[in-house]
């Protein structure tokens, strides 16, 4: 994988299509930020020694020609992964390309509105701060170990103010929580074997403490999981089963929750 930039569409790419492909285990090459020819051609020395699918995402036209050539001597196979769509958008809009190097990782409005969202929802981790959860996109409950914090951290990527508050037993949610108007608010759950089982991997990792056998208790798990349901249910809250989710397939389904409730919101007479 050679890039110019970060590599990232690459690797995202890459790994989308190797999960299609049941008993491989790919070993990957990345090489990013490849701006200089005494860069492509030390990458060139090395697919030279292991050989491979060479996939790349290169803006300079004479660096491309260079590494295609190169390839096509060595007689492996060289994809430029992003020259069929921009064939598409060029016919289409019928106006020329114009490269940029790494132009998705622009400081424009954009990234800076994702680094303050990446800001807010560090600061709102895990209840720290519920006195300006009015300020956030999205807010997330759900009881210990249903992945609230690295959904909320892949939401902030996206430019989405995220916070998140923890369900715990015998406490009850922040009054600013049932209080919230903008945000939209949305439950995490899973199945009781699953919190137990990441539960008992957290307390292996760390210093047993006197609540751990409660923590890790399923009957007790069973029920923090149905006081949380029912919150949602009386809330009017969506729920979101995240058992067998990633991360990424919650997260598009929260996204999807916040385009409806934005549109809820503009239509809703003030």
């Amino acid at each position: 994988m050679i890039s110019d930039s970060t590599g990232e569409t690459l690797m995202t790419v890459v790994r989308a299509v190797t999960a299609q492909f049941e008993n491989i285990h790919p070993i990957e090459h990345v090489y990013p930020l490849i701006r200089q020819e005494r860069q492509l051609d030390r990458v060139i020395s090395e697919i030279e020694a292991a050989p491979g699918i060479v996939l790349y995402t290169l803006v300079e036209p004479e660096f491309a020609q260079h590494l295609e050539r190169a390839c096509q001597r060595i007689g492996t196979p060289c994809v430029n992964v992003m020259q069929p769509v921009h064939n598409v958008f060029s016919s289409f809009l019928n106006v020329d390309m114009a490269p940029r190097v790494g132009g998705q990782h622009a400081l424009d409005d954009e990234y800076f509105e994702r680094m303050e969202a990446l800001n807010y929802t560090m600061l709102h981790d895990d209840g720290q701060i519920t006195e300006d959860l009015e300020l956030a996109d999205v807010v997330l409950v759900g009881v210990s170990r249903t992945s609230k914090t690295p959904t909320c951290i892949y939401l902030a990527n996206r430019g989405i103010k995220a916070a998140n508050i923890p369900l715990v037993p015998e406490i009850k949610p922040p009054r600013q929580l049932m209080k919230l108007k903008k945000p939209l608010v949305v439950g995490l759950t899973a199945s009781a074997e699953r919190i137990r089982d990441i539960r008992q991997n957290r307390v292996l990792s760390t210093i047993p403490s006197t609540d751990s056998d409660s923590y890790i208790d399923r009957k007790l798990i069973s029920q923090e999981i149905l006081r949380a349901r029912k919150l949602c249910k009386e809330q009017g809250w969506p729920l979101i089963d995240v058992t067998r989710r990633s991360i990424e397939e919650t997260a598009a389904e929260i996204m999807a929750y916040l385009r409806a409730h934005k549109a809820d919101h503009r239509h809703t007479p003030q």
